[in-house]
């Protein structure tokens, strides 16, 4: 039961890329099918410390898992735990790549580069994804929501907002393209 709850989760939270390794060590995701990206660098500030209940709906069934997201100037680092506790996986990603334990092996988890993408489209800052687009492609903060578009115009990722404690915080992720939506749900320390 955990196994396809975090396989169907991770799918759903990773479809939207592929790991790989460029020659900096920096990962690259998909955005959609035959359009790749690096991912920004990994620092952030300010620093972020999240317990989160990710919600993923795809093809209209749900699975949810407790993740542990922190991130700094240097790294960031991603625990993903069973209903239990229990830690099922850690990611990590610095300046020597990403960096992945796994405590259950499944073989349906996806490229720990799929996970980072859509946590690194909700919290990195706009100008530190503008010159990793491809040509044509636009990330537009509106309001409360935040918007990929591709070299068409077409939504590819939008990402809703709330304000907590004066801070902007995702609380839905939903990949047009690629057809899921992810309800984020920010516990307390």
């Amino acid at each position: 039961m955990i196994s396809r709850i975090i396989a169907a989760l991770c799918l759903a939270l990773a479809l939207t890329s592929c790991a790989t390794k460029p020659q900096d060590n920096r990962p690259q995701a998909w955005l959609k099918p035959g359009v790749r990206v690096t991912l920004p660098a990994p620092n952030i500030q300010p620093a972020i410390s999240q317990q989160q209940l990710l919600t993923a709906t795809v093809k209209g069934k749900q699975q949810s898992l407790l993740v542990l997201l922190n991130a700094d100037q240097q790294r960031l680092s991603l625990a993903g735990l069973s209903s239990l506790g229990i830690r099922l996986f850690m990611l990590t990603y610095d300046a020597n790549g990403i960096h992945t334990e796994q405590s259950i092996v499944l073989p349906e988890l996806p490229p720990a580069s799929q996970v980072l993408a859509d946590i690194m489209l909700s919290y990195w800052p706009i100008a530190a994804w503008q010159p990793q687009l491809p040509q044509g492609w636009t990330l537009r903060d509106q309001g409360d929501r935040r918007e990929l578009r591709d070299n068409q115009g077409h939504l590819v990722t939008e990402i809703v907002y709330m304000t907590r404690r004066g801070e902007r915080q995702p609380i839905s992720i939903r990949q047009h393209v690629f057809g899921y939506q992810i309800a984020i749900q920010h516990l307390e320390s």
